[in-house]
Parts: C-alpha cells; structure tokens; sequence
C-alpha cells in the first residue's frame, strides 16, 4: 500500500470512528463548535451595536438600511472568489486568520469613537468585516463534514446553530445592555474580543487531512474554477431552484434587522436596552429551530421541510409592522427566527451533503453568491420604504411576497426532495 492510500485509508477510519460517538464527545468538533458559538456571540454584538451608532449619529433608518447594504455588497463580492480561496488553502489556518482580521478591524472601532463619532470608519470596516466573513463562513461550511462525517451532517449544523442562537440570546440582550451603559461603541469591542478567543480555539482543532483527490487544482484558472461551482448548481435541479428562490427570499429579508430595531425605537419609543431583548428573545426561537431541523427533516423530508418553514417566516415577517406592543414583537421575532434557522440549517445540510468534497467550497461560494447578489440593494429599498411609508406597510408586503416565494417551491423539484 503507497503512503497516499494510507493516508486516505486513515482519515476514512477517523471519519468512521467520530460518525460513531456522539458530538460532544468528539474533541475537535468541540473546540470547532465553541470557536463557532464566541464567533456568534460576538457577531450579535455587532449586529446591534453598529445599527445603534449609525441612529445616534443621524436618526436616521436609511442610513442603517446603506450601512447594511454596502456591507452586503461587499459579502457578495467576496462570495465570488471564497470558494475559490477555500478549497484551495488550509481550511484551518484561513479561519484563524479571518477570526484575527475581524479582532483587529472591529477593535478600530472603539478606539477611533474616542474622538467622536466617525460614520465613514463604519462604512470601511463593516464592508472589509463583511468580506473577511464570507471567507469564513465558506471555510466553515466545508469543515463541518470532515469533522463528522456526511451522514451526521444536519445533526452538526443543527447543534451549532442552536448554541449559536444561544449566544444570539445572550449578545443582544448584552449588547442592549452595554450600549445603555457605556455606548455602542463599546460594544463593538465584545465583538473584537470574541474573536481572539475564536482563534484561539480554532488552534487546538484538528482538520481531517484533505487527499489530494479531495483538492481543488492549482493549475487551473481563477475563472474557471468560478465557472465550475456555478456549472455544478446549474445543472443540479433542486439546487438551482433552491439558490433562485433564496435569492428572491433575501432581497426581501436582509433588511429585518434594521426594520425592527427602528419599529422599536422610531415607532414604539423603547430604549437600546429593549432592542437587545427583543432580539435576544427572538433569538431563542433560532435555538427551538435548530434543536427541531433535523427531527422536522426525518419525518417531512427537505423540500416539505423548507417550504413549510419559510411560508411561516414570511407571515411573521408581515405580522412585525403591526404588533404595537414589545411582547407582541418579540414573539413575532422569535417564529421568524425560528423558521429562519430551519429553513437555513436543512438548505445547508443538503448542499453539504450531496455536492462533491473537491467541489464543496467552490459551490458554496456561487450559492451565495448568486443568493446574496441583490439583498443589498433590497436591504436599502426596504429601509427607505419604512422611512417613507411606515414600517407596517412595508413589512406586510415584503412578508407576503416571502410567503409567494414558498408557494413558489411547490411548483419546482423542491416539492418533492428528501421525501421519506
């Protein structure tokens, strides 16, 4: 036997034996899963804090929805050429560096707010954090299978979003909390730590060794390698619809975030504190999501599944704009967020599961790609909107046309995918 068969021969029974424990027992996944979690747990920081500066220096919702937007554009831009990094480098060592990255950027940001309030730092580095993140979230994606193997994969992604969301429960809630206190800026230093701590844990994973069957060649052109990833999710039926469905669904959603902290604060008249628990309260309806998703995937199957799940986001999407009470917005959050991670986690596992290994990070970068392509410019036509029309009629009919693009599922290969 040559030393590659070997090679190979050993990482297949590593994948064997940790198929065989369960999750929490497997080291590597562990330091993986709570690398992930303080990545989470710092990003909800973020995900109030910079929204909250943006309202403090101007008042004004529109803005927000650009900020959101231009950091969107830069997601999709990187998105274009992550697959190509990631299946091309140390899937390991690109996660370290963009964990150390996002530290050093976000870490800017309260030391510049010292002098005062700069808005044009966040409009470089939440664009540069943005990009840096779409390499990670690519990484992570194709790490998850070899560190559980393929037959685990939805039990993977259902535990790591569902303690993600558990971070998501208590960063929002802090970040309410300390931005009440000390100011957003502050916040937006949580997040600069969390990710020094993710690094750090990311130093003691270790990655199933790739063979080289499993790698993307290096002789090929930058270009070409693109073409194969968007080739291999055209021609794939159910992964094409689901990709042009999604994409329709984004551009209608990315803005939700900016839309509910300004229904809160605009047109409730609550405090940042009152922010940050609403979407820490929402964030709990991600954590019953993600504990159900595989459950829901074994009975229903994927494509009843997903469609169930994002006909629901849709009408809760609707029902956002005219809850007047803080409760009533919360609950409506939470079955959002709910039906988000759902929907989110089984789409992933699927794409994980049955694209090929060599492939993986490159499919995954055209997905999102394609996905996000135009969200950040609906990000900042649903803000505007709200700041024109109110936020009650523009949230009802983006949440019914999120529930057409469900309806719409029916009608393509994703009805029936993944049926038992």
């Amino acid at each position: 036997m040559t030393h590659e068969a070997r090679r190979v021969a050993r990482a297949a029974a590593r994948e064997r034996t940790a198929d065989a424990r369960p999750l929490w027992r497997q080291r590597d996944f562990g330091f993986f899963w709570l690398a992930q979690t303080l990545s989470v747990l710092g990003d909800s920081f973020s995900l109030i804090a910079l929204p909250l500066l943006v309202l403090q220096a101007t008042g004004s919702v529109a803005r927000m929805g650009l900020l959101t937007g231009v950091g969107g554009a830069a997601m999709v831009l990187a998105a274009v050429f992550a697959g190509v990094v990631v299946d091309r480098v140390d899937r390991r060592k690109l996660l370290i560096a963009c964990d150390l990255v996002r530290m050093v950027l976000y870490g800017l940001v309260p030391l510049v707010w010292l002098a005062g309030p700069r808005l044009w730092l966040l409009y470089v580095v939440l664009p540069l954090c943005e990009a840096v993140g779409m390499l990670f979230a690519v990484g992570y994606v194709t790490v998850v299978r070899g560190l559980v193997g393929t037959g685990r994969i939805t039990e993977a992604n259902g535990r790591l979003n569902a303690t993600a969301a558990a971070a998501g429960v208590l960063g929002p809630l802090g970040a309410g909390l300390v931005a009440a206190w000390a100011g957003p800026a502050n916040a937006v230093a949580v997040d600069a730590a969390s990710y020094a701590v993710s690094a750090a844990c990311l130093l003691l994973v270790r990655l199933r060794e790739r063979a080289g069957a499993d790698r993307a060649p290096k002789d090929t052109s930058v270009w070409r390698d693109l073409r194969t990833g968007i080739s291999y999710l055209v021609r794939h039926p159910v992964l094409r619809s689901l990709t042009g469905l999604l994409a329709v669904f984004s551009f209608l959603s990315l803005g939700i975030n900016d839309l509910l902290i300004y229904h809160l604060k605009h047109d409730l008249g609550h405090d940042d504190g009152t922010v940050g628990t609403v979407l820490a309260v929402g964030a709990v309806g991600t954590i019953t999501g993600a504990l159900l998703v595989a459950r829901l995937v074994r009975r229903l199957g994927f494509g009843p599944t997903w469609i169930g799940a994002t006909a629901v986001c849709g009408l809760a999407f609707a029902g956002l704009g005219w809850a007047r009470t803080v409760p009533a917005v919360a609950a409506l959050s939470a079955v959002y967020l709910a039906c988000v991670g759902v929907a989110g986690t089984c789409s992933m596992s699927l794409r994980q599961e049955i694209t090929p290994e060599p492939l993986l990070g490159r499919v995954t970068s055209a997905h999102w790609t394609l996905q996000y392509s135009a969200a950040p410019v609906g990000a900042a036509v649903l803000t505007w909107a709200a700041e024109r029309y109110g936020t009650a009629q523009v949230a009802a009919l983006a949440g019914a046309c999120c529930a057409l693009v469900a309806l719409a599922g029916l009608c393509t290969p994703i009805r029936g995918a993944g049926r038992t």
